[in-house]
């Protein structure tokens, strides 16, 4: 008889899929050989691979109806030019609550993830992956899922939680030998709303060449506002940086929904920037001494230090004691040199 799951902890099938591999002894992961080979380099290795998901219903009524509130004052006049302007998640936009639920469910997906990889006994999580997907046959969910390959390392010292990265196998032993840990995997993620007004909609159908300013403040605006987030969450997390995976930019347009609301027409134009990243920290605080450059002298030593003497004792800025350290030196040469 299957128990039901209250969501808390590891899911059933899960817990089974990680008491199973206990007791075999055997790992599975998604890495290459080169991979393996890296992760093994740094002292790390793979425990097994782990996943973390989530299924979300989004939306109020109808296709996330209310988010995409465009704030335009006069939407509701099709000749308006009043100066517009993107309501963007960011600023607290309606948008933002829309955003909020995405960065739930990713943080619940993520927080499965760390789960499993602690009951893998893992101290982190390489090659992690996001994705998100519309559940079938139900428009209004969406399935978040981040699976990635649990790593330990070698030695006593265990770290407090278990970290996540994007970083495959050679970039995660890359980042370890030049001193520096990964802290989490992080979404940042914005959405902004311009509404097609006049100035707009004639910019945009011009018989000239010329820019459609409203559109083009819209993604920089989006796109700003995505690595802001991004930096936000690295600096919560206790990173000192953030290591970009990946950018992703959609466009489309919707109906206003404000325009509605007075019997007229109109659209606006929405734009989705998510940025996906590592922060990482750095854990050497002491300065390396620079490693010794080996330099194969050519030709005869007695020869050149002749030379390097007669150059010093023609010179009126020799230096005494250097012309005694090169003449004792070619004693201790003597016919060898």
């Amino acid at each position: 008889m299957t128990v039901p799951w209250s969501g808390a902890g590891l899911p059933p099938a899960a817990e089974l899929r990680i008491t199973e591999a206990q007791r075999s002894g055997t790992w599975s992961s998604a890495l290459s050989t080169s991979a393996f080979a890296a992760i093994r380099s740094v002292g790390f290795e793979p425990v097994g691979q782990a996943m973390g998901s989530t299924v979300y219903q989004v939306g109020r009524a109808g296709r996330f109806w209310g988010y995409y509130d465009c704030l335009y004052l006069g939407a509701g006049y099709t000749m308006s030019s009043a100066p517009g302007q993107v309501a963007l998640s960011g600023d607290d936009a309606p948008s933002a609550g829309l955003v909020h639920v995405f960065d739930e469910a990713r943080r619940t997906a993520l927080g499965r993830l760390a789960a499993e990889c602690t009951a893998l006994g893992g101290d982190g999580v390489v090659a992690a992956e996001f994705t998100m997907a519309p559940f079938p046959s139900q428009p209004n969910c969406l399935e978040f899922k981040v699976i990635g390959t649990a790593v330990r390392a070698r030695g006593e010292v265990r770290a407090p939680r278990p970290f996540t990265c994007h970083l495959d196998g050679q970039g995660f032993a890359k980042l370890v030998a030049a001193g520096w840990v990964p802290v989490e995997l992080l979404v940042g993620m914005s959405i902004g709303v311009r509404h097609d007004d006049f100035g707009t909609r004639s910019q945009a159908f011009s018989w000239n060449n010329t820019e459609v300013g409203a559109w083009s403040e819209l993604v920089g605006d989006v796109r700003a506002d995505a690595r802001h987030q991004l930096e936000l969450q690295g600096t919560r997390a206790g990173g000192d940086g953030v290591v970009l995976a990946s950018g992703d930019l959609r466009i489309w347009r919707e109906s206003c929904v404000r325009a509605s609301r007075y019997g007229t027409e109109a659209e606006d134009h929405v734009a989705e920037s998510t940025m996906i990243g590592t922060t990482i920290a750095r854990f050497r605080t002491r300065a390396e001494r620079p490693p010794t450059l080996a330099v194969m002298p050519l030709g005869r030593r007695g020869e050149r230090l002749r030379r390097r003497l007669a150059a010093m004792e023609a010179s009126p800025y020799g230096d005494p004691a250097e012309r005694r350290r090169l003449g004792a030196e070619l004693e201790e040469l003597g016919d060898q040199g």
